[in-house]
């Protein structure tokens, strides 16, 4: 099992940054993803393509029991997935994030399973908002923030894959949407309270766009969106947001993922592998 974050003392300080690694994937899954792109979509919808198909090429062996995360990346994911498994003859069980993510494996043909049954994952793949050079991820755009935090937590590699946009030396840099964190629906205003009070900054209930009211999670709980105003050391913020009474859980995943895979402009696709301490 993956546990996230460490608790030291509380403390402000900019993150030690890393030169992130660099190198070129491999011919065949750039074929592949280059060719979908070229019959439409945009650059970054073809980033996004490179990415999860480096990822999956790489990663997914025979016999696996994968974590399928949620967002707009892991569709092109799943689609290069079910190519494999047809292809291959692969024998594939997938643990889904959300709603959507079972969706996707359903509509796919995938073997669609759960925790219960497969406490235990081999990959977890999943895509992110904004990846630090540090390999310190915020997730939870698109309110899937705790199931994928569990089912990458239970992973033996969890694997990131993002475009170009997603790539910053320190959080904050380009994700400027803030940090989401799931709440019990009852304790959302002492739970902003005690956000800005502690860490600074500005917390927003995010509002649905097609409903009337709040976003409601695949658990019944509402977002925060926390928007910092500062570079936090983000293991020790992580786990002092937690022990809020009323957070369920926070869009900081740090020291979590193995590997990120950034789809580029130019058609590379741009690895960040996990330093050793």
């Amino acid at each position: 099992m993956r546990l996230p974050g460490r608790l030291g003392p509380l403390r402000s300080t900019p993150l030690a940054a890393r030169p992130p690694g660099r190198v070129r994937a491999g011919p065949a899954a750039g074929r592949r993803a280059s060719a979908r792109g070229r019959l439409g979509g945009t650059m970054a919808e073809e980033a996004k393509r490179l990415a999860a198909c480096a990822a999956v090429d790489k990663h997914v062996q025979n016999n696996q029991v994968l974590g399928i995360g949620s967002g707009s990346t892991i569709v092109h994911a799943v689609h290069r997935l079910a190519e494999r498994v047809k292809d291959e003859n692969l024998t594939i069980v997938c643990i889904p994030t959300s709603f959507q993510a079972r969706q996707l494996i359903l509509q796919n043909g995938l073997t669609l399973s759960d925790l219960d049954r497969h406490p235990e994952l081999d990959v977890a793949i999943d895509g992110a908002d904004e990846v630090d050079s540090d390999l310190n991820l915020i997730k939870g755009g698109g309110g899937c923030l705790t199931q994928e935090k569990i089912v990458a937590g239970y992973a033996k590699c969890f694997i990131v894959i993002a475009d170009y946009r997603k790539k910053s030396e320190s959080l904050g840099e380009r994700w400027k949407k803030g940090i989401p964190i799931e709440v019990i629906p009852m304790a959302y205003v002492p739970v902003t309270r005690a956000l800005t009070k502690n860490f600074g900054g500005a917390a927003e209930l995010r509002m649905a766009v097609s409903k009337a009211g709040p976003v409601v999670t695949d658990n019944g709980n509402f977002i925060l969106d926390w928007k910092f105003d500062k570079v936090h050391e983000w293991s020790e913020v992580n786990t002092a947001i937690k022990m809020i009474p009323g957070v369920v859980e926070t869009g900081l995943f740090i020291d979590m993922a193995e590997v990120v895979y950034f789809g580029m402009e130019d058609g590379s696709v741009s690895v960040r592998e996990k330093q050793p301490r």
